[in-house]
This record gives structure tokens, C-alpha cells and sequence, in this order.
């Protein structure tokens, strides 16, 4: 049988029960569990890596849909992401989008990196050449004034620029044709070939514009056969609706990516902006918190009885911390209670963090092969410390993504030029990157003293003749005498014309102080 318990007993103890005056453990609760549970799910979300690319509305015809018309890409987009891991977008491993491309554009730390390599690249620019030994000079003339109404260092400065910028570059030939859409979608032959004759000859170039990649979307691509030698390269290109063959929009990518992600990046390739994008945000954010320790690097503990401060009407406390701050300073003093009071001052130590601030930049060089000299502006330091390397090995950098980026476009773009000029390409007439290098005058005398004295030794011994020598010296643009008329030759010396010295030859001295002719054979 049971008892019941009387009324006024004491309840029975719980266990783990907090006594009472004491602080009880700190309680998670259920929900603020699940719902950092969902959060961290969502941040977890896979991002579609293999996507089909964003334009602004315009850049297709109404009611076209563009690549994802595509079965075959489509198909392997869909069995590409099923591969893919998350955390892509925050580390720049998938197309960022030309809108979020252009906002990073505005950053000096992404804009100095594409405009100093575009600059770079078209600072000494060209120089056409004579391949075939004739003399080709007011040909060469008339082509240095053309690429210079065209504007075309420039241009291809620019498309540069937005290749970094958004993996892609565009360039259009303005044939006077941007109104008739038929002609627009006609191929205009790779400049050297029949097809360009017909189309350009003694027809002269209106103008070359670069169109930024937004404004371009691929058309009429094989995604079929990658025998073929249009395999993921568009034959036209949609710009604001209209239809322009590929020959009629010089196309310049830097740094192409893989096959399966062509299409997720409009058939561009990978931008500077992005592959610098999480080193520029470790910078950021280290400059930052860099800053956040230097405003905040000391703090003063007042420790007092905050019990009897509170007494008097509540405000002493603040009254307390005013008079603090008030006679806070090297030359002010402060007292405190020696019984209830207590001061402490609590200093992060700033030592080291130059360092880190400055690796964490040099990051950034790092990706972009700019020398820090060139990107920041920062001096190598210590004993002996030269940037001369670094300038160097850039350079052959700069000369290399020349080749790469620029010599086909050009190549195509200086036989139309031709064409349009003489109705005809010369394949006698090329062109070749001017060197990066600088060099002083007493250096420059430095490399003339020694080809002259070259050229004096192949005469004496026969090999040239002074004809042949004042040639060279008039081809090098580099020569102060580089304007001479190779035809006009100097009087021959006194000696010469009176046979006392044979013609090519030089009086020397022998060992006995007498003067004796050294033979030209």
C-alpha cells in the first residue's frame, strides 16, 4: 500500500541539480542546433561547374536560347557536375560571369595586373621586315602609316586588356559592311589567301574596334568531331543579334581552358581577374585584419568594485571612466583605489606583421609573372639586391605571350592591310616583336664600337666588301647612320686613289714604327 507524502515535506533532490546562488551550465538548444545545421548545409550546396553561359538579353535573336539548343553539350555538362565539388565559386574554379568579372575590373589589385601585361605587350610594339633581301623600304613606309590610321597598337592593346579582364577579346574589322547582315555572315579568307584578294583588294579597312565579350555569343560550333579543325571553335559569333563570321571578328585568348568547360566559358578562355581572384581576397582580408589589430592594438583594464560605484544614482561608473580617459596619456597621471581598484593595459604585439601583409601581397605576383618592381613598386632588399633578373625573366615572359597572343592576329591582319594597299600580299615583308630591353647611350655606343670593329676585320680580311658593310649599317635601325643612302659611298681617301693603299685595305703600323699596308686578301 502506498503512503502518500506529506504536504509540507521537502521536495526530493534532482540530480545534477545547481544550487541555488551558483550559475548553472551553459544549455545549446535544439534549435540553434538545426538551424546552424541548415546553414551549413546550404554553404555546402555543390555549384554547377559545366553550365551554360549569361548574356544581357539582345545579344541573341528573340526567342533564340544559344548553346542550350546543344544536345551534345548539354549531355556532357550533365555528366561533368556530376563530378564536382563545392567551394568552386568562392575559389574562382568556375566561370565567375561577365557581370561579376566587370565589378572586379574597378580593383586596382585585379586592373594594374591586365593593364601592366597589355602594356607590356605593345610598349615597343612591331617592326616590318624584308624577308626575301629586296629593298622594301616605301613599302614598309606605306604599311607603318596604315597600321597607324587603323590605330592598331592601340586596338590590340585594348583587346588585351579584356582578355584579362574576361578571358576574351574582340576585335572587328570594319569593311563598311556592318549594315548589310548578309555580307556580315560571308567569311572574308585568312588574309594571305584568294578568298581575302576578292574581298579587299584596293579596298581600304575602315576602322578596327574591339567588342568586350559580353557583346559576343557563339553560334554554329562543332561539338561533334574533335578531328575536325573547327572543334569548339564558333565559325560566327551573335553581337547585339547580329550574325558576324569569325574572320570579320579577330578573336584573342590567352589562356584557354579545357574542352569541357568551353562551353560553360562562351567558348573564351580564363580570365586574369579570375585566376588571381582568391589570392586577391587573402590580401584583402589580411590587409584588413592588419588594420583592425594597428586601431586596436592596446586596451586599458579598469578594474574597480562595480558594486559601490553603482550606489550613488547609477552614474559613477561612467564618471569613473570618463576621469580615465580624460587624464589618459604619457604626461597625465592616474590614480586608482589600492584596495578595489586595479589597472592593467593589454598590448597585441604588432611585430611581424609587415611580413605577413607583404607575402600575402606578393601573392598576388606570383600568378600574374609581374616582377614586384613592376606590380608594387616594391625595391628588392638587402646586400646586393637587384631587381635585373626579375626584369629580365619578365620580359621573356611578355616577348613569349606575344608570340602566343599576338602573332596570328597579326599576321592575318597585316596580309589584309597589304591587299588593301596593293591589291596583293608580299610575302617578302614580315614583321618581328621590338625587344623589351632598354639600353643607356654609353651602352648603345658599346654595341656600335663593337660592330664596327667587326665590320672593319671583314673587310681587311676580305670577307665583305664596304659596299656590303654600309648596307648592313643602313638596314639597322638601331645605327645612328641608318637614313644614309647606301648608293652614295664617301670619296675614297687620298691614299686609295693613288693606289698607295689597296682599295679595302688599312695602313698599320709594324713593330720598327713603319707605316706598311695590310692586304685585303
Amino acid at each position: 500500500m502506498l503512503r502518500k507524502p506529506a504536504a509540507d515535506a521537502a521536495p526530493a533532490p534532482q540530480p545534477n541539480a545547481t544550487p541555488p546562488g551558483t550559475r548553472g551550465p551553459t544549455r545549446i538548444s535544439d534549435a540553434m542546433l538545426s538551424a546552424l545545421r541548415a546553414q551549413k548545409a546550404t554553404a555546402a550546396q555543390p555549384v554547377p561547374v559545366f553550365t551554360m553561359p549569361q548574356h544581357p538579353a539582345g545579344v541573341l535573336p528573340s526567342g533564340n536560347t544559344g548553346l542550350a539548343m546543344d544536345s551534345a553539350i548539354g549531355g556532357v555538362q550533365s555528366w561533368a557536375n556530376g563530378f564536382a565539388l563545392n567551394g568552386f565559386f568562392t575559389e574562382g574554379l568556375t566561370f565567375l560571369g561577365y557581370a561579376y568579372l566587370s565589378e572586379l575590373a574597378q580593383r586596382p589589385e585585379y586592373r594594374v595586373i591586365s593593364e601592366t601585361i597589355a602594356s607590356e605587350m605593345t610598349r615597343k610594339w612591331i617592326r616590318f621586315t624584308s624577308s626575301d633581301g629586296e629593298d622594301k623600304a616605301d613599302k614598309i613606309t606605306e604599311l607603318e602609316a596604315e597600321f597607324k590610321r587603323l590605330n592598331v597598337r592601340d586596338v590590340f592593346c585594348k583587346a588585351a586588356e579584356q582578355d584579362g579582364f574576361f578571358g576574351r577579346g574582340h576585335i572587328y574589322i570594319d569593311t563598311g559592311d556592318t549594315d548589310n547582315s548578309d555580307e556580315l555572315q560571308k567569311p572574308i579568307g585568312d588574309g594571305w589567301d584568294n578568298l581575302s584578294v576578292a574581298k579587299f583588294a584596293k579596298k581600304p579597312i575602315g576602322a578596327l574596334r574591339t567588342v568586350e565579350a559580353v557583346w559576343c555569343y557563339p553560334t554554329s560550333y562543332n561539338s561533334n568531331d574533335p578531328l575536325k579543325a573547327n572543334w569548339c571553335r564558333p565559325d560566327t559569333w551573335y553581337v547585339q543579334a547580329k550574325m558576324v563570321h569569325t574572320t570579320r571578328l579577330i578573336t584573342l585568348i590567352g589562356r584557354e581552358v579545357p574542352d569541357l568547360l568551353k562551353p560553360t566559358y562562351s567558348f573564351g578562355g580564363l580570365s586574369l581577374s579570375q585566376m588571381v581572384k582568391p589570392y586577391v581576397d587573402n590580401w584583402l582580408e589580411t590587409r584588413q585584419s592588419v588594420n583592425d589589430i594597428i586601431s586596436a592594438f592596446t586596451v586599458f583594464v579598469l578594474a574597480t568594485n562595480l558594486g559601490e560605484t553603482l550606489q550613488a544614482g547609477g552614474d559613477q561608473l561612467f564618471k569613473r571612466a570618463e576621469l580615465f580617459n580624460l587624464v589618459r596619456s604619457n604626461r597625465g597621471l592616474m590614480m586608482i583605489d589600492k584596495d578595489t581598484e586595479d589597472f592593467q593595459n593589454v598590448s597585441a604585439s604588432l611585430s611581424g606583421l609587415d611580413v605577413l601583409q607583404a607575402q600575402s601581397q606578393e601573392h598576388m605576383a606570383s600568378v600574374s609573372h609581374i616582377p614586384l618592381v613592376k606590380l608594387l613598386g616594391t625595391q628588392p632588399a638587402g646586400l646586393n639586391a637587384s631587381s635585373e633578373g626579375e626584369i629580365q625573366v619578365f620580359y621573356d615572359y611578355v616577348h613569349s605571350f606575344q608570340e602566343k597572343l599576338f602573332r596570328k592576329p597579326l599576321h592575318f591582319l597585316l596580309g589584309l592591310v597589304m591587299i588593301s594597299l596593293w591589291g596583293a600580299p608580299d610575302d617578302g615583308i614580315d614583321f618581328e616583336f621590338e625587344k623589351l630591353e632598354e639600353t643607356d647611350e654609353k651602352e648603345a655606343a658599346d654595341v656600335e664600337k663593337t660592330k664596327a670593329e667587326r665590320d672593319q676585320i671583314l673587310i681587311d680580311t676580305g670577307v665583305i666588301s664596304p659596299e656590303e658593310s654600309r648596307k648592313r649599317v643602313a638596314a639597322d635601325p638601331d645605327s645612328d647612320f641608318s637614313s644614309i643612302d647606301v648608293d652614295d659611298m664617301p670619296e675614297l681617301l687620298e691614299e686609295e686613289e693613288d693606289g698607295l693603299v689597296p682599295k679595302g685595305g688599312s695602313p698599320v703600323k709594324d713593330l720598327d714604327g713603319d707605316n706598311e699596308t695590310k692586304d685585303a686578301a
